[in-house]
């Protein structure tokens, strides 16, 4: 499938087509939608490249939440490590 975009909306956003298609990337590698694999894809980069690129934002690879925590508590618990 491909999407065009056209020249309006890139001059709008003031992108060229490479840094659209990293910026629309980025945005559905960091809602989930995409893996850091796929993101890399649609953004046209090496995986290492795509991750510099998320550090240089302070994105982070991995989304760790409250209750990721507190289940790594609760398992540390019950295997005597804490």
């Amino acid at each position: 499938m491909s999407i065009v975009i056209s020249d309006e909306i890139l001059q709008a956003a003031h992108l060229t087509p490479n840094e659209f298609r990293q910026e629309i990337a980025i945005h559905l590698f960091q809602t989930g939608r995409l893996t850091l694999g796929y993101a890399s894809q649609l953004a046209e980069m090496p995986i290492t490249t795509f991750r510099q690129l998320l550090k240089q934002r302070s994105i982070p690879l991995y989304s760790y939440s409250v209750e990721d925590f507190e289940l790594d508590l609760k398992n540390l618990r019950a295997l005597g490590r804490l």
